[in-house]
């Protein structure tokens, strides 16, 4: 046989069967059980020694032949998976099966494999958020997605139109792993992508697997016979969890089909320059999701990270919710008792799913017996929540009969894991108490002994102990041994300081107690696994409760942040107002220093504006005034309540974001390019219910040219059929404040200064009318430019604005570009003097001859 580096060699019978198993998975890390170690073997000992940082040995698998190995303890697999699994690896767990070897040897096989979007442990797992696994497949520009995270049960499908859609919806389910067809590429986004072959992506396939999961002849019910492309990326998901992690097929129970329409759409830049769920510095702190989330369960937490991802559409929906946090705002000790009632529930989503895939713990079957346990007291404590949102939270049943048979079945304080006794309550099985009792005479002897042998040799240092080598023994310390021990005593061990000791009747008891255990842990065993099977038959009811608790943490949470930072309950109507009074920005309100306090400012867009032309300094807020108008409409389509004195807002179906600006030099693309791409997709995607955001368009190339676009994409969002969008467009162009004059849906606004001599301040207040400076030179000084850098630009600054056609002393030529707009131009001077009326047919003729030589170049 040849090894995988092609030499032949004699292998051991362990070793062929690792490289049989080996071929099996060549795609994965395989973890080979060798007793209480996970061990890996040529070049994948080789990666995990490397990503792991642990030592690289190597193992003798034939005469003069060695190969790299590298091992893991069994009980610490969990952290150096997750090691494994944050570096993209997918790792095959093979285990031993059954307790007896075959032709001397011990059968093995993968129980499954453990990649980025089918883990389960909770070690593994973010409790914050969900652990998604999506396929891809996309035909002739659109494209079918399917998402499932196999801890919570969810699965979803979609079909989307275009490259951004695409784009704009794996940057918001962020899955953890995307499994794609090979020779179809899944777009350039930071994730981990999984190729698999083609031909599991067929069709007929996927609608085999679907039609078998569910049991069913037909797909219309779950909204598949109308999108093929979604049907095949769902059937291709079910295959490969198939395959992985095959226990977690049983929490897939339901399909949920969905419209992009059902949502407002917001694309990566979007979300990115908002800082929905992550700050622009990295992490979650300095996100809107971070000043809401204060929820006090997993579940709630991850829910209402989809609630910030996603804002509705829906004006029904939207005031659903918003009754829901204005009961829970309204009073305050009720919410207060409920929020503390949550707040030591475990996370019943995922526990529940995890006894329907058939990997709980008697832990986690306590954790769940504590939390229904409560459910009584907070279906009392919901009673007006339900009764002002009714059918917001679902059916939220107390869950009684899984109550009863965990109170009936499980132990007070069940050990963390099987394989320890004490995991089934006394009582609930005859057979179980039956063997207990029969060795209870046994253990009482043995409970005694160190009590009966301390009266009997008087030697009150003696100790039994007990340990996986010697078993039960009795120990003695040196000084107290002056041969005065019962003969019966049999010396076993010897110790710096002590003697160990063995009787033949304490072996026999031993025996009994031993071989009872054994018994118990495999009744134990049975038993338990046959709870988690009762269990599974009513997980449905319980995966509502905590779908129903999630839903009550997220709106006490909304109602929580709106008590404690002054938000008002906005009104959302089904035209195109925005109204807000007094508005903030609830991210940087709370991170402001000290006393300091946040300066609020109306937004209000009057009959016919369109477009809000922002002029001011630097510094001066004007961006962190775009960005609070866009979270107060996203916030406000949430559901919750806002940071202002009072809001009237007309549903928006997309916030788009030009704000900052980045090179992409991966993607060849420079600040300007990029800038002109986001600009692009707006102008192209944005419709009269849009919300623009637009900072500084147009400042990445020469000024002319940038004056000239910023000019021209104002005059499209105002005039174009299809657009007429909400627009804040911040810009340094002063000279576009012309265009309040010439288009009627265009307001100047600029940001309001403060001048007493040489002292600037930035009074951080938007006020109608346009700027005529940006304090350039104020914002240098302040970022501390050296002083003879600032009176220098001080001075050409003073020459430029006196209007000289001569270039500042000291400086180069000027450029040969002609200003934009022109005070006087000889072609009008000499149209405006015509006498068209008195002119005939031949003299005009000639005049446009004679214009065309003269001007014409």
């Amino acid at each position: 046989m040849l090894s995988p580096n092609g030499q032949d060699e004699r292998i051991s019978p362990v070793r062929q069967q690792y490289l049989e198993i080996k071929r099996q998975y060549p795609g994965a890390i395989l973890f080979f059980r060798l007793g209480d170690f996970y061990e890996t073997f040529d070049a994948d000992a080789e990666v995990v020694a490397r990503d792991l940082d642990i030592v690289l040995t190597s193992r003798n698998v034939a005469k003069g032949h060695r190969v790299p190995m590298a091992g893991i303890p069994h009980h610490a697999a969990e952290n150096y998976l997750a090691r494994l699994i944050e570096k993209g690896h997918h790792v095959a767990i093979c285990e031993q099966v059954g307790t007896e070897p075959v032709k001397g040897l011990m059968p093995r096989e993968v129980v499954r494999i453990v990649t980025p979007g089918t883990v389960v442990e909770p070690g593994l797992l973010p409790g914050d958020a969900n652990n998604y696994l999506a396929a891809l497949v996309q035909a002739e520009g659109r494209a079918g997605l399917a998402f499932a995270d196999v801890t919570t049960g969810e699965f979803s499908v979609t079909e989307l139109d275009g490259p951004a859609a695409l784009r704009a919806e794996l940057l918001r389910l962020a899955p953890a792993e995307l499994l794609h067809g090979e020779g179809d590429p899944p777009p350039d986004i930071d994730l981990h992508a999984s190729p698999w072959t083609a031909w599991r992506f067929e069709p007929g396939r996927c609608r085999e697997a679907l039609l078998a999961h569910f049991k069913t002849a037909s797909l219309k019910a779950y909204g598949l016979e109308t999108r093929p492309l979604a049907l095949q990326a769902a059937g291709a998901l079910l295959q490969y969890l198939g395959e992985t992690q095959p226990a977690a097929l049983n929490l897939l129970s339901g399909l949920h089909a969905y419209s992009l329409d059902e949502f407002m759409t917001l694309d990566g830049e979007a979300r990115r320059t908002l800082e929905l769920t992550e700050a622009l510095r990295g992490g979650p702190r300095g996100s809107l999701l971070d000043v809401l989330d204060v929820c006090v369960t997993p579940m709630g937490r991850r829910l209402l990270r989809q609630w910030v991802s996603k804002p509705l559409l829906d004006l029904n929906a939207i005031h659903l919710r918003q009754a829901g946090v204005a009961q829970l705002h309204a009073e305050g000790l009720p919410r207060a008792e409920l929020r503390g009632a949550l707040r030591p529930l475990g996370d019943l989503e995922r526990l529940a799913n995890r006894v329907l895939g058939g990997s709980a713990q008697p832990r986690d079957l306590a954790a769940i017996r504590e939390t229904l346990a409560a459910l009584p007291d907070l279906i009392g404590q919901l009673g007006g929540l339900s009764a002002a949102a009714p059918g917001l939270l679902g059916e939220l049943s107390p869950c009684a009969p899984a109550l009863e048979l965990l109170d009936a079945a499980l132990a007070e304080e069940p050990p963390a894991v099987l394989g320890h006794m004490g995991v089934i309550r006394q009582g609930y099985s005859s057979e179980l108490d039956e063997v207990m009792a029969s060795t209870q005479k046994a253990r009482d002897w043995i409970a005694n002994l160190e009590a009966a042998e301390r009266g009997r040799t008087g030697i009150k240092s003696l100790k039994v102990g007990y340990n996986k080598v010697h078993g039960y023994y009795i120990e003695v310390t040196k000084a107290k041994d002056d041969g005065n021990l019962p003969a019966e005593y049999i010396r076993k061990q010897t110790l710096v300081n002590a003697e160990r000791y063995i009787t033949p009747e304490m072996k026999d008891v031993e025996a009994q107690v031993l071989n009872a255990e054994e018994r118990i842990l495999e009744v134990e065993t049975r038993l338990f696994r046959e709870l988690c099977g009762k269990l599974a038959g009513g997980a449905a009811e319980m995966l509502a409760a905590a779908r129903a608790l999630a839903a009550a943490d997220c709106l006490a949470a909304l109602a929580e942040v709106a008590a404690l930072n002054g938000y008002t309950r906005p009104e959302l109507l089904a035209d195109t107002t925005l109204d807000i009074r007094d508005g903030r920005h609830p991210v940087v309100e709370r991170l402001l220093p000290g006393q300091a306090r946040f300066v609020p400012n109306d937004t209000l867009f009057e009959d016919g504006e369109r477009v809000r032309l922002i002029t001011g300094p630097n510094m001066s807020g004007k961006s962190t005034y775009l960005r609070q108008v866009a979270l107060i409409v996203l916030m406000a389509q949430m559901g919750g309540f806002v940071p202002a004195a009072g809001a009237r807002i007309g549903l928006v179906d997309r916030i788009f974001t030009r704000i900052g600006a980045q090179d992409e030099i991966h993607a060849g693309q420079s600040t300007f390019m990029v800038e002109m791409v986001e600009t692009a997709n707006i102008l192209h995607h944005a419709s009269p219910r849009s919300l623009l955001i637009l900072d500084e368009i147009g400042r990445g190339t020469s000024t002319y040219d940038g004056l000239s676009i910023a000019w021209a994409v104002i005059e499209h969002i105002h005039n174009a059929p299809k657009l007429g969008a909400r627009t804040l467009f911040a810009t340094h162009y002063h000279e576009l404040v012309q265009l309040a004059a010439e288009l009627p849906g265009v307001r100047n606004y600029n940001v309001a200064v403060s001048e007493e001599g040489e002292q600037v301040v930035f009074l951080h207040k938007i006020v109608p009318g346009g700027a005529d400076r940006s304090y350039g030179i104020h914002v240098g000084q302040l970022a501390g430019l050296p002083r003879p850098v600032l009176e220098r630009a001080q001075q050409i600054l003073a020459e430029l604005e006196a209007g000289s056609r001569q270039a500042p002393t000291g400086s180069p030529p000027p450029a040969t570009q002609p200003p934009l707009f022109p005070a006087h131009s000889p072609l009008l001077d000499e149209l405006r003097a015509l006498d068209v009326e008195g002119m005939s047919p031949v003299e005009a003729l000639n005049i446009l001859w004679e214009w065309k030589k003269q001007f014409g170049e």
